[in-house]
């Protein structure tokens, strides 16, 4: 039976927090500074820097996630496994936010549900990883973090990190953030444009036929509508999009330097990005990145191992979430297509049986990586695949609401992961293999899971 809200209220209430509590706790996954002189400089300067997202943004979030809770809408979140500032340019912005746009109408018209849109983008630089350091023909440096942190190259100097790369990293995710803004509510996003979202190499993939077909239905709609005095003048809705910013909350020196007090509820917000999440890694009940998330007021996600248990994450729950307030926290689900539906479905049962209100989220990726047999990272789309059937499998087993899916992708024409219907074979994955980190999913493939999701959100409609 779930805890009465006052009885939340007083746990929380027990227990002070402020946005640099976090120093005081066990923390994983976070760099060694040199000079701490420099980061407590760098950390002063990004604390003066404007933010990036505004606390009215993320409660309006918040809200369009109550009704992912009360299986009124489904979440579409998908980007980068980590931004590079090498990399970055318009284009691969703008390819990014238009095939999930793409996504987000195939599963909106055949699902039959509105789509609540987050991009791992302007953000996503820092990622954890398996150890410290890595090793190269007997020469052994620390690990490549992110570029917030330090860079790919495998040199001593590279790999040093330096907190400076925080303010590029700050720069680098504004300019990122106009653009989204600007594609968002400038007109790119008018439904009327839904044929110009096709990216050019999709067009001669297996899935080209059906998105056109679906783009033809919307057409033959959006006629009818406007024949009944209803178009994207007049409807605000039709001709711009709400896009939401999320990365892991991971390297918690930026983070408390982008917290802010709402000026309207004196509440405080993480103004790095919209959404923010923990990882498999730094989720310790006393850990350093839960006490910082619990505090903050922007709506949190978490993942979901297959070796978490339920007393832990009903703990977790309640630390995040004490008043249960929905909208307030996701659990995004990573077991890896061969055990979701017996790790999954104990885990989502003993959430309803106590009554907390969260949205269920499947990350098919991060539980599907391996090695093949030409040496490179990458994963199976048929695995990917498995892991989100069998996620909707276990909602309609237990009777509770699957609120939406997390990939790894690109609008960008890259062999990374394997299959798909646009088979991408082993040999391939050479030919344009461009991640820093884990292998994304191309725009064929990316297309082909919204049409499967689009499917199974359909019948459960019927």
């Amino acid at each position: 039976m779930a805890k009465t809200n006052t009885a939340k209220q007083a746990n929380n209430n027990t227990q002070s927090w402020a946005p640099n509590s976090w120093r005081a706790k066990p923390a994983t996954q976070l760099p060694t500074y040199p000079d701490q002189a420099k980061l407590e400089r760098i950390e002063g300067i990004v604390s003066g820097l404007p933010p990036l997202v505004f606390a009215g943004e993320a409660r309006h979030l918040q809200s369009q996630l109550a009704e992912v809770c009360a299986g009124n809408a489904f979440i579409l979140q998908g980007g980068d496994c980590a931004e590079s500032f090498q990399e970055f340019n318009a284009n691969k912005i703008r390819d990014t936010f238009r095939l999930l746009l793409q996504m987000s109408v195939i599963m909106t018209y055949s699902g039959g549900l509105p789509i609540v849109k987050m991009g791992r983008m302007a953000g996503q630089f820092a990622k954890p990883r398996s150890a410290d350091t890595e090793t190269i023909d007997d020469v052994t440096l620390p690990s490549y973090r992110g570029d917030i942190i330090n860079k790919l190259e495998f040199t001593e100097q590279s790999r040093v990190p330096n907190p400076e790369r925080m303010i590029r990293a700050y720069n680098q995710s504004a300019s990122t953030l106009n653009l989204l803004r600007a594609f968002a509510q400038g007109g790119y996003a008018d439904l009327n444009k839904v044929h110009s979202w096709n990216l050019d190499f999709v067009s001669n993939s297996p899935l080209s036929d059906r998105y056109e077909a679906l783009a033809h239905d919307i057409d033959q709609a959006l006629t009818f509508m406007k024949a009944c005095g209803v178009d994207s003048t007049k409807v605000p809705t039709m001709r711009e999009t709400d896009f939401y910013t999320c990365h892991e909350a991971l390297l918690l020196p930026y983070e408390e330097a982008m917290t802010r007090t709402d000026s309207i509820t004196d509440d405080p917000y993480d103004t790095s990005a919209h959404f923010l999440w923990i990882g498999a890694r730094t989720q310790q009940t006393d850990g350093a990145q839960i006490e910082f998330v619990r505090g903050i007021n922007n709506p949190i996600g978490m993942k979901v191992p297959p070796e978490l248990d339920g007393d832990t994450l009903i703990k977790l729950i309640d630390t995040i979430n004490p008043d249960n307030i929905p909208g307030r926290l996701s659990l995004i689900g990573r077991m890896g297509h061969g055990q979701v539906e017996e790790k999954l479905a104990p885990l989502v049962r003993r959430v309803k049986e106590e009554g907390r209100q969260v949205a269920w989220i499947c990350d098919p990726m991060h539980g599907n990586v391996e090695k093949s047999s030409t040496g490179y990272k990458t994963r199976r789309f048929d695995n990917i695949l498995a892991e989100v059937k069998g996620f909707f499998n276990v909602h309609k087993a237990e009777g509770t609401h699957p609120g939406g899916v997390h990939f790894e992708l690109t609008g960008q024409n890259v062999t990374e992961c394997v299959g798909g219907a646009h088979d991408v074979t082993e040999e391939d994955l050479s030919s344009r293999y461009h991640t820093a980190c884990d292998p994304r999913l191309n725009a064929n493939q990316a297309l082909e899971l919204a049409f499967l999701v689009a499917d199974e959100l359909k019948a459960i409609k019927k």
